[in-house]
């Protein structure tokens, strides 16, 4: 139930219940249709754009800092249909970022995730920096 996804038509189709890993969908439909009636790009961006920060924040926990700190999207065809992304970070890399930010203090990571349309074509390719910093 959060509002922007609401007014793009993005639903969370399936999670993980250790909260490591999301899948997130968004069907095209005429309130987030571009002007050649394909998805509009900031929808697909949206439908992107919490979950890396989210899976950080929930599974490092309250002794971490974590921000959004960078994003870049390639549309790579247009989007048509249902569109589909899987965000998803493993319990070994979570343990190793927690190891280094102990360690070094912050650190920015880097994520990728594909959006892919009903065929298993990708459409996007999206690239997240998420800033994690150890709390004083």
């Amino acid at each position: 139930m959060y509002p922007p996804y609401l007014g793009a038509g993005i639903k969370i189709a399936d999670y993980s219940e250790d909260m490591t890993r999301f899948e997130v969908v968004m069907n095209l439909r005429w309130y987030n249709k571009n002007l050649v009636g394909t998805h509009f790009g900031g929808s697909l961006y949206s439908m992107c754009d919490p979950f890396y920060m989210f899976i950080l924040i929930t599974n490092l926990g309250k002794d971490y800092i974590v921000w959004d700190k960078s994003g870049c999207i390639d549309f790579l065809k247009p989007g048509k249909g249902k569109v589909t992304a899987i965000f998803e970070v493993s319990k070994e890399k979570l343990q190793a970022i927690k190891e280094e930010i102990d360690r070094i203090g912050k650190n920015t990571y880097t994520f990728h995730v594909e959006i892919k349309d009903e065929k298993g074509d990708t459409v996007a390719k999206l690239k997240k920096g998420v800033y994690v910093r150890k709390k004083n």
